[in-house]
């Protein structure tokens, strides 16, 4: 008599996770310049964490863009990561407005959002990875997860497929803080000591920040760099 072989298990699903990248504002404290565009050795922050999102595993990504969006898309990071542009046609009513815009350009059905800026110079894949762990061993009844260096709030956070229908449904006013505040216990705030989950780049101050920390200088294009010189 032929022995049955073991029944194997059915591997579960890898989750879905998609990606929200912002990147609609004006630029105001830096020259009114798309902050998204300051390269380190040549390769633009929106890149970078177009590259980090990618090779983590999230997609599909969309990018939420508003001022400055025909010279983000000449950069061609999105078409080089095959991210979806979306415009805002409001940026300057704020994140929540970009939020809300780009998570109905992502499918229904995801397991998981990651809602990344695009301003953040130090974000790699592993910080991504790590958001994911850590959103995946998540303690039970919480639905979302927000880095947290020394008690201060970070980015990028990761929210629950049910949290994107949620806040969707909700008025205009609803995004993620708003939904924290209605959902305190279903927030969980995942404590790490890697700073770069908090920096980000708003203006020359914080330019030179990352310069100290890293020994890498954060440089405009060209013709960014032109554009604030004087006229001769």
């Amino acid at each position: 008599m032929t022995a049955t072989p073991p029944v194997q298990p059915t591997p579960s699903p890898a989750p879905r996770v998609g990606g929200l990248v912002l990147a609609a504002g004006a630029g105001s404290r830096m020259g009114h310049r798309p902050k998204c565009l300051l390269q380190i050795d040549g390769v633009s922050l929106l890149e970078r964490q177009l590259q980090a999102l990618s090779l983590a595993g999230v997609t599909p990504i969309a990018v939420v863009l508003g001022h400055h969006a025909e010279r983000i898309l000449e950069d061609g990071a999105l078409a080089r990561w095959a991210a979806q542009p979306v415009r805002n046609p409001q940026p300057d009513d704020g994140h929540v407005s970009s939020l809300r815009v780009g998570l109905r350009a992502l499918p229904p059905g995801l397991d998981a959002v990651v809602v990344a800026l695009a301003d953040q110079p130090l974000i790699d894949v592993h910080a991504v990875q790590a958001l994911l762990k850590a959103f995946a061993q998540r303690p039970a009844g919480t639905e979302l997860l927000q880095p947290s260096v020394q008690g201060l709030p970070g980015n990028p956070v990761v929210f629950s497929g049910a949290v994107m229908v949620q806040i969707l449904a909700g008025d205009d006013h609803m995004g993620v803080r708003p939904w924290q505040r209605v959902h305190p216990a279903a927030v969980y705030h995942w404590e790490t000591p890697h700073g770069h989950y908090r920096l980000d780049v708003d203006n020359e101050e914080d330019r030179l920040a990352v310069e100290q920390l890293t020994g890498q200088s954060l440089r405009w294009p060209d013709d960014l760099e032109r554009s604030t010189r004087p006229s001769p």
